[in-house]
C-alpha cells in the first residue's frame, strides 16, 4: 500500500467537505421564522442609527464673504471666486443691471469646471456638453445629473456678499 493513497473509496473532499446535499435543499420553518426575525431586527437597528444620526447631525454654517464690488462686473460679464472654502470654486454672472447669479463651478456631472456662455446665455459644461440655467442652476442638457449648488447672495451697499450654498432639489429637463 503507498503513503499516498487512501484506503477509502470515497474522494478526500468528501470527508473534509461533508456536506449532505439531499437535506441541504430544505428549510425548516423554524430555520425560515429565525431568519426574517433576525433580519427585520437588523433593518429595525439599521433604520433607528440614521434617525439618531440626522437628529445630532448639524447643518453646516457658511461664512460671509464679500465677494464683488456690484460695479466692477459689467452686464453679462463673469468673476470667479472661492468660496465657502479657498478649495471651492464658484462663478459669479450679472445677468441684468441688478441681478447677479453664483453657483459652484462644478459641474454635477464629473466635477468639470463650467464656464458662462454669454452667446447662448446659460453655463457650459465642455467636458460632456453639459448645459445650466444661468437663472435658477437648473440642467438644461447633457448628463449632469443634479443642477448646481446655488450660492446665496445679498447686496449690501455696493458688495456683494455671498451667505451660504443652497443644493437645489432635482428636476427633469428635456
Amino acid at each position: 500500500m503507498s503513503l499516498f493513497r487512501r484506503p477509502s473509496a470515497d474522494p478526500l473532499w468528501r470527508d473534509e467537505f461533508s456536506v449532505f446535499s439531499d437535506d441541504e435543499r430544505y428549510v425548516t420553518r423554524r430555520q425560515f421564522a429565525k431568519f426574517l426575525v433576525l433580519a427585520s431586527l437588523g433593518m429595525f437597528v439599521g433604520n433607528l442609527w440614521i434617525l439618531v444620526r440626522s437628529w445630532f447631525t448639524r447643518q453646516p454654517v457658511y461664512p460671509a464673504a464679500a465677494i464683488a464690488r456690484a460695479d466692477e462686473i459689467p452686464v453679462g460679464g463673469v468673476k470667479l471666486f472661492l468660496y465657502p472654502t479657498p478649495k471651492d470654486q464658484c462663478i459669479l454672472v450679472r445677468t441684468g443691471a441688478d441681478e447677479y447669479a453664483a453657483y459652484s463651478q462644478k459641474c454635477t456631472h464629473l466635477s468639470c469646471a463650467v464656464f458662462y456662455s454669454a452667446q447662448h446665455g446659460r453655463l457650459e459644461c465642455p467636458c460632456h456638453n453639459g448645459a445650466f440655467s444661468v437663472r435658477d442652476g437648473s440642467v438644461l442638457q447633457g448628463p449632469p445629473p443634479r443642477p448646481l449648488p446655488r450660492v446665496v447672495l445679498e447686496r449690501r451697499g455696493n458688495e456683494l456678499v455671498a451667505l451660504g450654498l443652497k443644493i437645489q432639489p432635482e428636476a427633469q429637463h428635456g
